[in-house]
């Protein structure tokens, strides 16, 4: 029963959470395009400032995010982390077919983890 109820709340959370956040939370009117322009019809004189400004902080932003990253990653290396959760689930559903038809027991802890794992990312795909 209750892996039933971890599958059920793995599923309808993430596309739950994503109508609240988009019914009742206002997204921003304020982007780096809309400023822009308005800068280039109000100000044009610091418009050049404020795109090598916005250039500058993106490619922080990008150095923050492959901050692990050295170089190029080989093609194999970005194949590998773009698997890692899919595997994660694959091998999630594997081990809860060894648990329902051998001798493999996982600990209601172990089997509720997968569940909601494998349930958040079916959940996630659901648009």
């Amino acid at each position: 029963m209750i892996e039933a109820v971890l599958a059920l709340a793995g599923l309808i959370v993430p596309p739950a959470f994503d109508f609240v956040k988009k019914k009742f939370i206002k997204p921003e009117n304020d982007t780096a395009e809309q400023t822009a322009g308005t800068l280039a019809t109000t100000s044009p004189e610091v418009l050049p400032g404020y795109i090598d400004g916005m250039a500058k902080l993106i490619a922080a932003r990008v150095d923050l995010f492959n901050r692990d990253v050295i170089g190029t990653p080989s093609q194999w290396v970005v194949d590998l982390r773009a698997c890692i959760r899919p595997l994660a689930v694959v091998i999630g559903f594997g081990l809860l077919a060894a648990d329902m038809w051998s001798g493999l027991a996982l600990d209601p802890a172990s089997r509720g983890a997968i569940i909601v794992n494998n349930a958040a990312w079916f959940g996630s795909r659901l648009k």
